[in-house]
């Protein structure tokens, strides 16, 4: 029984947040020798299709098809009992005696049994809820951070724009004598290394894309929809669905060890036995009869025990479930207020940063071709407003990781 309600637990526990490096560099290696037609796809898409593919919940499924299977053992005879006798034991001649007997459980063993079966059931399919929970998590982490792969790639589509137009002016005004050629080696040499950001960005996109297929665990070469906002929308509902998940859970494993209890009592109860013999009496033949009789369990102390030992775990998981969901409570609050803190720091910059970056920009340009800005100035304005869009592409990112955690919030089921 431990080493199911073990098994069960390690199906759940699946850490689907591992550090992927060699997952990386599979991916490094696939990214750079191939290339494949990419489908779109919703994060919702993403994640049914996760549930329908992931080998986990499919053991998952094969162990509720197996507990629901076992159910048909709940009736337990004993094995049937024949016998064969023969020799001189009616007198001086050879005489034989075949017996067959059968004992059958008496009380409640076969209900108790049936019972357990069918908590053990449950319990499986609330394993795999807690497992389906995970996979969820998992593939929106890994969705929204190839989106924010995307803001990052956008970004520095951007910012070669903006450096491309730099050069072109820097050039003009090197041509008519308005300015060194400082400026357009500068130019040059920040318009090579956004290109060679832009190589870089394309692995890390690559990667994101794989980690995404790799909890989707789908050989089709998905994406997400760009389209989708960048920006995590949090559901926030009155009841935790964590917290009702960690608490079927143990529930579910209390109910599971009642029944065991019960079972171990159930077996304390005597069998009752049938039987039917046919034989030889000096050589004349044949004569038959019944018997009958009862399995008295008089050495009853080890099932007792077990009985006993079965409601301490009661009583374990009941003090784990309390203990989890200390946690989990403190872990919320946590998360609460992380999510405060990021949701806030991004108002900032959709409301006022973004705006301030792109009149930076649009001002310096103006002034820079005007003449009526050095270029010194040029480059600490235009620094100063891609320092601001990079923070923003981060506040996001930062943004979605506290949305997800806070509306995922990790279960401990241990």
């Amino acid at each position: 029984m431990k080493n199911l309600l073990y098994n069960l637990r390690k199906i759940t526990l699946v850490n689907f947040a591992l550090p992927l490096r060699t997952l990386r560099l599979s991916i490094f290696l696939l990214a750079s020798t191939c290339t494949f037609a990419q489908t779109k796809i919703s994060l919702e898409k993403a994640i049914e299709l996760a549930k329908s593919n992931n080998i986990d919940l499919k053991i998952a499924d094969k162990e509720i098809e197996k507990q629901t299977v076992l159910k048909k053992t709940a009736f337990q005879p004993d094995p049937l009992q024949v016998q064969y006798q023969g020799g001189q034991f009616n007198s001086a001649d050879f005489d034989h005696n075949v017996s067959v007997q059968q004992f059958f459980p008496l009380g409640n063993i076969t209900k108790a049994n049936r019972q357990l079966q069918e908590e053990l059931a449950k319990l499986a399919e609330k394993s795999k809820a807690l497992s389906s929970y995970e996979v969820e998590k998992a593939v929106t982490l890994a969705y929204y951070q190839y989106l924010y792969g995307v803001s990052i790639q956008k970004l520095n589509s951007e910012l070669n724009d903006i450096y491309t137009k730099f050069l072109k002016n820097a050039e003009l005004r090197f041509k008519t004598g308005e300015s060194g050629n400082i400026e357009v080696i500068s130019a040059k040499a920040k318009v090579k290394e956004i290109e060679t950001q832009k190589g870089q960005l394309e692995y890390d996109l690559a990667i994101y894309q794989k980690q995404l297929q790799f909890f989707v665990q789908t050989d089709q070469n998905i994406i997400p929809d760009e389209t989708t906002s960048l920006q995590y929308a949090l559901v926030e509902t009155q009841d935790s669905k964590a917290e009702n998940l960690m608490t079927d859970f143990y529930r579910q494993q209390i109910s599971v060890y009642q029944k065991e209890a019960g079972t171990y009592k159930a077996l304390r109860t005597p069998k009752v036995g049938l039987g039917y013999f046919a034989q030889t009496i000096n050589t004349e033949s044949l004569f038959q009869g019944f018997t009958a009789g009862l399995q008295i369990p008089l050495f009853g102390g080890v099932n007792t025990t077990k009985a006993k030992a079965a409601e301490i775990s009661i009583l374990q998981s009941q003090l784990a479930l309390d203990k989890n969901k200390i946690i989990l409570n403190l872990q919320k609050d946590e998360l609460q207020n992380n999510f405060q803190k990021q949701q806030k720091n991004l108002d900032y910059y959709q409301n006022e940063g973004l705006q301030y970056a792109n009149q930076i920009i649009e001002t310096a340009q103006k002034s820079y071709v005007n003449g009526d800005m050095s270029y010194w100035s040029y480059i600490s304005f235009l620094n100063q407003a891609i320092d601001i869009k990079k923070q923003y592409a981060e506040a996001t990112h930062s943004y979605n990781q506290s949305a997800i955690e806070l509306q995922f919030p990790t279960i401990k089921n241990n």
